[in-house]
């Protein structure tokens, strides 16, 4: 070491430096450069970018911005006629009539004018006028496909309602967001809110406040109360669900609870006192009345396909909500083609008339001005709504009785846990597999057992009578409530309701629970028909379709398939049928179908229902090209109630005067199917099973019961004098898998299997078997 470096060395500490060690090259790497990647996107290439981006939109929103102007309003030069036709094309009528009379803000009360605001806009007195995060979210959603939007202001839907339109597009929502904008820097508060709740659609054909008012309350908006005016506020959300003459049970809560929302709001904003907030009670809007040139079954028709077509509006994405939809079929400029038969409409209409109309005289009879009937008629093969009736006169009674939800099925449910059973491959608690010749115990009241342990539930049968050990068969005709309780449990209520839902019942909110065999559920003559179409279609899935087609002066909206997929097996689909064939032939609709002269030799499948204390009587039945639904249904002609149906007509009864499903409305379907049918036909049936099987054999009569029913029933034997061409008499050659109780009783024990010892569904009353 040199002195120079031995110097240097004790100045570093005594130690000599180190060599330089060359940077070693990362793997991948060559020559010491780094990756390209990362030599294209730097930290600052990326900001850059990001801030030319950014001022990229800025620039093309101030381009928008100077672009776009506000438009002249003149949304009623908007407003066109909607033309609606038959099938054959032939007009049904014309609509047009803008129900809208606008009023000035000083008109309207200063705590009705913000319960608007409490409902749809909190901040609108201090905002500027749009809700930026909301439309990035709705253009966003647009153009993802999932047309939903939410978070507008009360200026941005007074500019979509009054300058714009409902469709769901980047480029409205766009010139949305600058003419709100705008508007707000133009206008005062007071001037967009009056703008707001004069062009708002209200439902029931009521466009304004001034309309709305008139509308539910028979009143002048001047005259209208704060608790009124909530919920006129509440309707804008969901008009169609809220309207309370429409609304199901659960469209009465939602409205009621986004009622209490808005009155929330405004003690919250200090616009209404918190003590006079709690003794606010709900206002229960009047009964609506009928729009001009809606006469008779006319509205209930043109409402049947409104509604079906605002339902595709929203699945489509062309519209947000139900409530947006039907702005934009008010709107007009439609052209509507239903799936009615002008014919069939006409057949149905006088069966009606001759058979139960005509007979009530609510002079004589203060429960006849009660009867409600509505009834639906489908094409089980292309699933065509072909005729409805939807109640005496549109102008007479709003509600379309054809289409409501709010009256059980009652015993026509009892199909359904037949259909389950088979599909399912369901067995008894004994693991007998059930099937049409199953011998149940159809003791009334008999407690339903689910392996061993008692279910709490005993529903009695009509007039509780009693039937021991009987057939599948035997139940289903006579409409025995204790077997299908515990068939119900056997199969297991989960999937009963489950088969329900693949057949076409609306089963949302539901409970899966042995009291829902006796059809305690609400359902629609639409609906069963539906359920009844896809048995008659041998297992795959009807949809029941009012509408045809439906083109705008701009558009054409695309219609989904009635006919779906295979939802239950043919085999057992044809099995019902064949079991419900039994029910015409020798049990509750003989007297009315079976026997009806105009039938001849007409092979039919049917079930009676009667419902709790006599609220509702229904007979759904079909042919092979013919389903239809017919309901009867109590209401007070005054406050809407449902009400007992018995008594009405004066019929006379065993009941008491009890109209049961094989009463009026199985005649009503009588008359009007044996008229409308066409030719006679014969069901194509894969079973081997059910009354209308054609026995091979005669059975034994040697056969003896192991187990007596406690005493005979008092219902009349099965009938012979009227029996199809397709089937035998039972009393001469029965089927095999139905041995007469007379003389063959079943050789097995029922199952140990059990039905509530408290008879009442969760309304509150019994279902009766027919």
């Amino acid at each position: 070491m040199g002195r120079a470096e031995e110097r240097r060395a004790r100045q570093r500490g005594g130690h000599r430096a180190a060599p330089k060690r060359r940077r070693s090259t990362p793997t991948g790497e060559t020559g010491g450069k780094r990756p390209l990647i990362r030599r294209i996107f730097t930290w600052k290439k990326v900001l850059g970018t990001f801030f030319g981006l950014c001022l990229l939109v800025i620039a093309a929103f101030i381009g928008l911005y100077m672009y776009v102007d506000i438009p002249a309003g003149n949304a009623d030069a908007q407003l066109q006629s909607n033309i609606y036709k038959y099938s054959d094309g032939t007009m049904l009528t014309r609509t047009g009539y803008l129900n809208r009379e606008s009023v000035d803000l000083a008109q309207v009360p200063k705590d009705v004018q913000r319960t608007f605001v409490a409902a749809e806009n909190k901040s609108f007195y201090h905002d500027s006028g749009v809700d930026l995060r909301g439309t990035a979210r709705g253009v966003l959603n647009t153009l993802m496909g999932r047309g939903t939007q939410g978070g507008s202001t009360i200026t941005q839907q007074y500019v979509k309602n009054y300058y714009l339109d409902q469709n769901q597009t980047v480029s409205r929502k766009l010139k949305e967001l600058v003419i709100s904008l705008k508007l707000d820097r133009q206008k005062s508060k007071d001037y967009i809110l009056a703008g707001y709740i004069n062009t708002s659609y209200y439902g029931r054909g009521a466009y304004g406040i001034q309309a709305a008012a008139q509308a539910y309350y028979r009143k002048d908006a001047k005259d209208l109360s704060v608790q009124e005016g909530a919920y006129l506020a509440a309707l804008l959300q969901a008009p169609n669900q809220y309207d309370w003459a429409l609304a199901s049970d659960t469209g009465k809560r939602l409205a009621q609870a986004r009622w209490n929302y808005v009155l929330d709001n405004m003690v919250k904003q200090n616009w209404l006192d918190a003590g006079k907030r709690r003794t606010l009670q709900f206002p229960v809007p009047k009964a609506p009345k009928a729009a001009p040139g809606m006469k008779g079954q006319t509205g209930y028709l043109v409402d049947a396909a409104n509604g079906a077509l605002e339902k595709q509006l929203v699945a489509q994405g062309r519209a947000n909500s139900l409530g947006d939809a039907e702005a934009l079929v008010r709107k007009g400029g439609w052209t509507i083609t239903l799936n009615i038969d002008r014919k069939k409409q006409h057949q149905l209409e006088q069966a009606v008339k001759e058979q139960l109309t005509s007979k009530l005289n609510p002079k004589k009879r203060s429960v006849d001005a009660n009867v409600q009937p509505g009834a639906v008629s489908v094409d089980p093969k292309t699933g065509k709504v072909l005729a409805m009736y939807g109640g005496a006169d549109y102008f007479k009674h709003y509600t379309n009785n054809a289409t409501r939800r709010d009256y059980q099925p009652a015993s026509t449910f009892k199909p359904v846990i037949l259909a389950a059973a088979l599909a399912e491959g369901a067995r008894t608690q004994d693991g007998q597999p059930i099937a049409a010749n199953t011998i149940y115990d159809g003791t009334s009241g008999r407690q339903v057992v689910d392996h061993g342990s008692k279910v709490g539930f005993g529903p009695p049968n009509e007039d509780d009578q009693n039937y021991g050990p009987i057939t599948v068969q035997t139940a289903m005709n006579k409409s025995v409530n204790s077997v299908f309780a515990q068939m119900g449990v056997d199969v297991g209520m989960d999937k009963v309701m489950s088969v329900a839902d693949k057949l076409g019942m609306d089963t949302k909110g539901m409970e899966a629970v042995p009291a829902q065999t006796l059809g305690s559920m609400g359902a629609s003559p639409l609906e069963m028909a539906g359920i009844y179409a896809t048995l008659a279609n041998h297992g795959v899935k009807v949809t029941p379709a009012v509408i045809k087609s439906a083109e705008h002066k701009d558009s054409s909206v695309t219609l989904p398939d009635p006919v779906g997929d295979q939802v239950i097996p043919r085999e057992a689909a044809d099995t019902v049928t064949s079991v419900l064939t039994g029910v015409v032939d020798d049990g509750t609709a003989s007297d009315s179908v079976a026997q009806n002269p105009a039938r001849n030799g007409q092979q039919v499948a049917g079930k009676t229902g009667t419902s709790d204390n006599n609220k509702s009587a229904w007979f759904t039945g079909y042919t092979p090209g013919l389903v239809t639904s017919v309901g009867l249904f109590g209401e007070d002609s005054k406050s809407h109630a449902h009400v007992p149906l018995t008594g009405a007509t004066g019929l006379i009864t065993a009941g008491g005067g009890r109209i049961n499903g094989g009463t009026y409305p199985a005649k009503i379907w009588a008359a009007y199917t044996f008229d409308a049918m066409g030719s006679v036909s014969k069901f194509d049936l894969e079973t081997t099973q059910g009354a209308a099987v054609q026995p091979s054999e005669t059975p034994s009569a040697t056969l003896s019961p192991s187990h007596t029913p406690s005493h005979t029933p008092t219902s009349k034997p099965p009938t012979s004098s009227a029996p199809p061409t397709s089937k035998p008499p039972t009393s001469s050659a029965p089927p095999t898998s139905k041995p007469p109780t007379s003389s063959a009783p079943p050789t097995s024990p029922p199952p140990t299997g059990g039905v509530t010892d408290n008879p009442l569904d969760p309304g509150g009353g019994q279902n009766f078997g027919q």
